[in-house]
């Protein structure tokens, strides 16, 4: 079992860990070391026993905010997954019924009518103009 040197509060301590979680404990003792530095700005120097309770009971409370709002998070994304389990599960909506207005044949027949007489004056403006 490593024996590993960590710093808090400027003061240095020798723990044991597994195997393997060297890091984890070095990240551990920096996030009390941190909380430790604050105690020693705000109150100044203090008995080592009193900091560790007091950077101790600091970390306690930001985790306990931090585990509120991932309990509030889960809560929302449940309540945001049985809302998409719902609209997948809903049926299709009925398909939407389109009109499209039919125009008559007898106004087709007089478009085709008046084309018909436009391109015979057409005509007849080129042979004019030609000849």
């Amino acid at each position: 079992m490593p024996e590993v040197d960590i710093e808090i509060g400027g003061r240095t301590f020798q723990v044991s860990c597994q195997q393997g979680e060297e890091h984890f404990l070095h990240s551990a003792a920096k996030m009390l070391d941190d909380e430790a530095s604050v105690l020693s700005a705000q109150i100044g120097r203090i008995p080592e026993p009193r900091m560790l309770l007091m950077a101790g009971l600091m970390l306690a409370d930001k985790t306990a905010g931090l585990q509120d709002k991932l309990r509030e998070m889960e809560d929302k994304l449940s309540e945001r997954e049985a809302e998409l389990s719902g609209l997948r599960d809903a049926p299709a909506p009925a398909p939407e019924r389109v009109e499209v207005p039919v125009v008559p044949a007898s106004v087709t027949d007089t478009l085709a009518e008046i084309a018909a007489r436009a391109e015979a004056l057409a005509e007849t403006i080129d042979g004019k103009k030609a000849g």
